[in-house]
């Protein structure tokens, strides 16, 4: 059953008398002078905002390669490799077949004799418990904040959002089309999407390498309650 709001209009009415005032009824989004948030990295080429994010990459302790469609499995197994192999968890995601992933999950990897298990809906408890002992999580960017290094995830029904979180490592594939300035140009993208009526992810993780905390005395501390080590490999579109 819907949830019904009750007494709502009594209730506003109530505040804007308190106020002395009428109650507004249609909001009016102002019209601002000045864009800020627009001039951040305004005119960067797509190599630029790529320098960008490999800059603050140092500075959240993610480490970064750069790639192409053609060298992405061995960036990947090389990567997975240094981490200490598996167990391997990943989304379901039609986009790691369309970078030429499958040949390496699917052969090289069963063949070496490494863990690997894709997200599966059906299988919810055991989901979680993939991802909570493997060793590598391995996902997809949607968005990509080249200001703060920050991925974003779209979690659905086959990208649970425990594989970026659980696992001791995380490795997030960023395609270099993926990345805008700031939080600015993803807000935008995003709302561009509910107007336009397609189906937003109802959960959106930004993540900006692993986890770390600083307490009071500001001594950060990497690895506290996620992904001890990230790296970003940002790979050439199709």
């Amino acid at each position: 059953m819907n949830g019904m709001i009750q007494n709502r209009n009594v209730f506003l009415d109530k505040i804007a008398n308190r106020l002395g005032r009428d109650r507004k009824t249609i909001v009016k989004r102002p019209e601002w002078a000045y864009h800020p948030q627009d001039e951040v990295l305004k005119n960067a080429t797509q190599d630029e905002l790529v320098d960008v994010l490999k800059e603050q990459c140092k500075n959240i302790h993610t480490d970064f390669v750069i790639t192409n469609t053609a060298k992405l499995s061995d960036s990947l197994k090389e990567v997975v490799n240094r981490y200490g192999g598996g167990p391997v968890i990943t989304w379901k995601d039609e986009r790691f077949d369309q970078y030429g992933l499958t040949k390496l999950m699917k052969e090289e990897w069963p063949q070496d004799g490494v863990d690997l298990h894709v997200w599966n809906y059906t299988k919810k408890e055991e989901n979680i418990e993939k991802a909570n002992v493997a060793n590598v999580g391995i996902t997809i960017s949607d968005i990509t904040l080249a200001e703060s290094g920050t991925a974003v995830l779209f979690s659905s029904k086959d990208k649970g959002r425990t594989v970026s979180f659980l696992p001791a490592t995380s490795i997030i594939i960023i395609p270099k089309s993926s990345i805008v300035p700031r939080m600015t140009q993803a807000a935008r993208i995003i709302r561009e999407k509910v107007k336009s009526g397609e189906q937003v992810a109802s959960c959106i993780n930004f993540i900006t390498g692993p986890s770390n905390s600083a307490d009071i005395e500001m001594i950060l501390v990497v690895g506290v309650h996620g992904p001890i080590k990230a790296t970003y490999i940002v790979v050439e579109d199709l």
